[in-house]
């Protein structure tokens, strides 16, 4: 039995306290062993069961429950935090590392279970991820076993530093969906109102947080992507051996040794007016052929930067690790390093460029017939913007390159119309930016039939890489957008009811069933409720070694093979191609080149892990998505700051039982609709046709709708919108519609005695409201994202 030292004060110890009697006891001690020494009695000891929860998930000690241990090294059990992905694996370090040696903390792989369909585990771990997890050593190195996932105290630890009244410090998130600021216990050298990053420290009632880096100025043009980028933990320094690396890359030949030169062909390049990087460009003429009467042969060249970007070298392991280029207002985190990406792999005109390229036969229809894969040299012939080669084309200018273009498109278009993918108007929201990065204007991005010609080029080319593999057995990174899972169609189906349509669930599911709800309505706002339900019941795309099909596209095979630069799932699809077709180039020659890998095709590790790989890229790739749909935000919300107070034209994109949500038509950005400000009598939250309906007067708030809403806040940091009701008057939204019947509609003489019924929102006569059984209601504060 441990026994009480003689000096030991009386009372709660502290961290260091408890730690040096666990050092110096010669038996073993536990609890009671610890609450006997520092005399410890009723309230104290629960405080003590508390503080040692705390010190076992800090790594102080193992966390046994009948005896304790100062850990040396690394702790048994620790908090640790994600801090890259390496080929799907998430990489983690300690939380807290202090050893005495000064020694750098150790990197452990975390071993996550598998999270096969309908598994309820823990999520997959992100970047900034922190998890409590069992640690050991083993021949290849620390392994992390996690335990359970621990909330952030700051989403990324990004914030703005502010000071109260009694001069303490605090860290304001920037994210709409933390609403509470953190203590700043050590603020270093951040003034307030300063943008920072921070890192938490201590636990408990003791949590906060201190300030690592002062980024600046929060609403400065290029904050907002700065705050995306820590947020979301995109790499976005390259490492020096990277950069290296590249260099060396970038100065391989590129020569007609085992190329086919395609110089001589008037191939050109159609992009955005500001792209930096030059994925692809496409070439066709009228098949001359008697077998193909009125087809086409085509051409779709792609950047060669497999020939740039070899397995297994530090450029291949950045690339995997980022997964994609993110792309925001201000700037371009690119997946390569400049020298490639906006040089040497870039696709410019007039310069001789490493290609891969695939070869098409299409039909008068629109049927691809035949195709084949080489490398070649091209020389671009001009690369246009979008809006310039439209221009021509509308002003019939005689550019005989683009009028063949657009006149394959139309068999293209053909076959598109035949397949019927699904059609949804999703518009794509623009920040134009001025000289020095302001913000000029916000506009919905025009869609023209200059985008949909390369778009169905790009498709063409991705289904014959798809189908060419799977011809020669080889491995396939496909994109996979599988069909509506049955839960969602009910929910489908249930909303469909409030409707007055049907959805049978024994028909086979196709794009075109879709279609055809949305062709049979004509009322505007009818047809935009059902285009946001047809959108909820869709899944969400990822890559895949395995073949489900591309249901969005209606196409069996499909992957990604147009944009190697910025994807890389491309680049895997691109060595796949190198292997299966024997398209690998001569050795590279030169002292330079030597120091590079040789192969140029797909590794054992690629072939090994696709699986894994496939599933680390959907990752990153949603990462982006989100990163770049909060910069967005920030900028519609930092447009709007100067116009609160102005009424606009919103759509409602979701409907909770606390508020819904809308949108500026035309421009974007998600407000918070408290039901507090939408009138005095009781609203019932229809969670089937996602609506909120008055009991008296029958007004329905549902998602699709379009209402004139007034803008009562626009915070640039954390991009959330609030609107309200001209007034707060029910009577201003649209009515007419009668109440529904049955179980699931509120009864027409109001609310029962007592209190809501479920699923029902009742206010009192303070203005406040509470909720039925589904939910609490959102703080008239909170600044979230509704369901879509």
């Amino acid at each position: 039995m441990a026994k009480r030292a003689k000096n030991l004060p009386k009372g709660l110890p502290t961290q260091k306290q408890v730690l040096e009697f666990i050092e110096t006891s010669d038996s073993t001690v536990g609890k009671r062993e610890i609450a006997r020494a520092f005399g410890l009695k009723g309230q104290e000891k629960i405080a003590l069961k508390k503080l040692l929860k705390d010190m076992a998930e800090e790594g102080l000690i193992d966390g046994k429950k009948t005896a304790f241990h100062r850990m040396g090294g690394l702790p048994k059990v620790t908090v640790l935090r994600v801090v890259e992905l390496d080929d799907g694996d998430p990489i983690a370090v300690p939380e807290k590392w202090e050893p005495d040696d000064g020694a750098k903390p150790p990197r452990l792989t975390i071993i996550e279970k598998s999270r096969g369909k309908g598994s309820r585990g823990m999520p997959a771990l992100k970047v900034g991820d922190r998890v409590l997890a069992r640690t050991e050593e083993t021949p290849r190195g620390w392994r992390a076993h996690p335990m359970k996932k621990l909330a952030q105290q700051t989403e990324g630890l990004i914030g703005v530093v502010e000071k109260d009244g009694r001069g303490k410090f605090w860290l304001a998130p920037v994210d709409k969906k933390v609403r509470n600021s953190s203590p700043i216990s050590d603020v270093g050298t951040a003034e307030e109102g300063q943008l920072v990053s921070a890192e938490p420290v201590g636990r408990g009632t003791r949590s906060g947080v201190r300030v690592t880096e002062v980024l600046g100025d929060p609403l400065a043009p290029n904050s907002f992507s700065m705050i995306a980028i820590a947020k979301h933990g995109i790499p976005h320094v390259f490492p020096e051996a990277v950069l290296n690396e590249a260099q060396l890359a970038a100065k391989l030949p590129v020569t007609t040794d085992k190329r086919e030169d395609l110089r001589d062909v008037p191939i050109v390049a159609i992009d955005p007016a500001d792209a930096r990087d030059h994925d692809d460009a496409i070439w066709a003429a009228p098949d001359e052929s008697e077998d193909n009467a009125g087809g086409f042969r085509a051409i779709v060249a792609i950047a060669d930067v497999s020939h740039y970007v070899r397995p297994g070298s530090a450029l291949d392991r950045e690339a995997r690790k980022r997964g994609n280029s993110v792309y925001f207002p201000d700037r371009v985190i690119p997946m390569l390093p400049e020298v490639l990406s906006a040089d040497v792999c870039s696709l410019k005109s007039g310069e001789d460029r490493a290609a891969m390229v695939c070869h098409m036969t299409i039909s008068a229809d629109g049927e691809l017939l035949k195709w084949r894969f080489t490398r070649a040299v091209v020389r671009i012939a001009e690369v246009m913007a979008y809006e310039e080669a439209q221009r021509r084309i509308d002003d019939k200018a005689g550019d005989e390159r683009l009028d063949n273009l657009w006149k394959a498109w139309g068999a293209l278009w053909k076959a598109r119309e035949a397949r019927d993918p699904l059609d949804l108007d999703l518009p794509e929201r623009q920040v134009v930016l001025d000289d020095k990065g302001g913000i000029d204007e916000i506009v919905v991005r025009e869609r023209l039939d200059a985008h949909r010609v390369v778009e169905e080029f790009m498709i063409s080319a991705n289904v014959a890489a798809a189908k060419a593999l799977e011809s020669k057995n080889s491995p396939v990174v496909y994109r996979v957008h599988e069909q509506p899972s049955r839960e969602k169609l009910l929910a489908l189906k249930e909303y469909l009811s409030t409707q007055d349509k049907k959805l049978a669930m024994g028909q086979v599911i196709t794009p075109t069933l879709f279609n055809r709800f949305l062709k049979d309505v004509s009322d505007e706002q009818e047809k935009a409720l059902l285009m946001e339900a047809v959108l909820r019941t869709q899944t969400q795309a990822y890559y895949g070694p395995d073949n489900q099909g591309h249901f969005g596209l209606s196409l069996g095979s499909y992957a990604h093979f147009t944009s190697p630069i910025r994807r890389y799932s491309d680049l895997l699809v691109h060595r796949a191609l190198v292997d299966a077709f024997k398209l690998e180039q001569p050795k590279p020659q030169g002292k330079m080149a030597s120091k590079l890998p040789e192969s140029s095709g797909l590794s054992d590790v690629d072939r090994d892990d696709l699986g894994k790989i496939s599933e680390a890229i959907s990752r990153t790739e949603r990462r982006a998505m989100e990163a770049e749909r909060d910069t967005i935000d920030r900028y519609v919300a930092a447009w709007l700051s100067g116009r609160v107070g102005e009424t606009f034209e919103t759509r409602i994109t979701g409907v909770q039982n606390f508020g819904f949500f809308a949108t500026i038509v035309g421009l974007g950005g998600d407000g918070l609709v408290p039901i507090s400000t939408i009138g005095d009598e009781y609203f019932h939250y229809d969670e089937a046709a996602k609506a909120l309906i008055g009991a008296d007067s029958g007004t329905r708030y549902e998602t699709g709708q379009r209402l004139k809403m007034k803008l009562v806040e626009a915070n640039a940091l954390t991009g959330a919108l609030r609107f309200e009701v001209p007034g707060g008057d029910a009577s201003k939204a649209r009515e007419g519609r009668p109440l529904r019947s049955g179980p699931k509609g509120p009864r027409k003489d109001g609310p029962q005695k007592g209190g809501p019924r479920k699923n029902g929102v009742r206010k009192d006569k303070a203005g406040k409201h509470q909720v039925g059984k589904r939910g609490r209601p959102g703080n008239i504060r909170h600044q979230g994202r509704g369901k879509k």
